[in-house]
């Protein structure tokens, strides 16, 4: 029998099941548990073969996993080891602010490196864009749509921006990713009010969220008519749904897996293009060299400079040299 993980910890997996029965799975021997190398062996979105119990029919084991589509990781420093956050997703909702918690605009890119590794489409979604934007803010946001990337400013509060959301999830699955107190579970609930994620309050203190969402969670959203237009719900292998979304735990620190700090300028997408073409060739540091076509870009203004900057401390994380926001 076949299924798709929906959630789970410590090895005990939610799965629905191709038979319509949601079943808590164990794992069956230690070779699935073992052969991953992650945290943990499975996440939301995972296919997943298994048997269910012949003494209770809301229960299995599972004794196998398809091939995935691609994966969202990244590394867990407590654990030492990579953590699959979600799997065979069709697009990476990057969820930021304007403002509280505060704009972390290298989050997202470090967000946005990890999809484009996975070849996963990413998506920049500002929520809060009731709050108003700081000039620095909207010039970031106007780069990322200049590289390429879909932008989205919405408002859970207001409903702005909703129904292009609503649009883009319809018939996909997607996950969401993002610190503390951005208000992922919020646009959930407010596209589907009968899905009722738990929500946080800030932390008066440092002005960042409470991490209410503990684990990752797939759930299946019958979107609001008033984001649809009255459209009819699509087909995706359970009635009435129109969309399939893992939210994902609230996260502070997103450490970046499986990418060298040699190869991190080739996961920018405005440098790229130039990598290779310095007068020391793939040698260059892109910090100093005269030549450097990089450098020569950043100081025309054909690269931002916050870019570059970024880029220049998230390679100093992979090159071992501390973590920087």
């Amino acid at each position: 029998m076949k299924g798709i993980v929906t959630g789970g910890s410590n090895n005990i997996f939610t799965v629905e099941c191709e038979d319509g029965i949601v079943r808590r799975c164990g794992i069956k021997g230690k070779k699935l548990k073992d052969s991953s190398g992650y945290y943990n062996p499975l996440a939301p979105g995972d296919e997943v073969t298994l048997e269910a119990d012949e003494l209770s029919d809301d229960c299995g084991k599972l004794t196998g996993i398809l091939p995935r589509k691609n994966e969202f990781v990244r590394w867990n420093v407590k654990g030492r080891r990579p953590q699959l956050l979600a799997a065979n997703l069709d697009y990476l909702i990057c969820v930021t602010t304007p403002e509280s918690p505060p704009f972390r605009p290298r989050f997202v890119d470090r967000a946005l490196i990890q999809a484009d590794y996975a070849h996963i489409e990413p998506v920049i979604l500002c929520n809060k864009c009731d709050l108003g934007f700081a000039p620095e803010t909207d010039v970031r946001l106007a780069e990322w749509e200049r590289l390429g990337y879909r932008v989205l400013r919405v408002s859970a509060k207001t409903g702005e921006g909703l129904s292009r959301l609503a649009a883009l999830l319809e018939g996909k699955l997607s996950a969401f990713v993002g610190q503390s107190g951005v208000g992922k579970s919020s646009i959930l609930n407010v596209l589907d009010p009968n899905c009722v994620l738990r929500t946080g309050n800030l932390s008066e203190k440092y002005g960042r969220g409470t991490h209410t969402t503990t684990r990752g969670a797939l759930c299946h959203l019958t979107i609001d008519e008033a984001f649809t237009g009255g459209r009819a719900g699509g087909d995706l292998g359970y009635a009435g749904v129109r969309a399939s979304v893992i939210d994902t735990p609230g996260v502070r620190r997103f450490v970046l897996h499986d990418i060298s700090a040699a190869d991190l300028a080739l996961y920018f997408r405005e440098m790229e293009p130039l990598v290779g073409g310095c007068s020391f060739g793939m040698s260059c540091s892109h910090e100093q060299e005269a030549g450097c076509k990089i450098l020569e870009a950043v100081y025309s203004g054909v690269i931002l400079e916050d870019r570059y900057v970024s880029w220049m401390r998230i390679r100093e994380e992979l090159a071992g040299n501390g973590w920087a926001d």
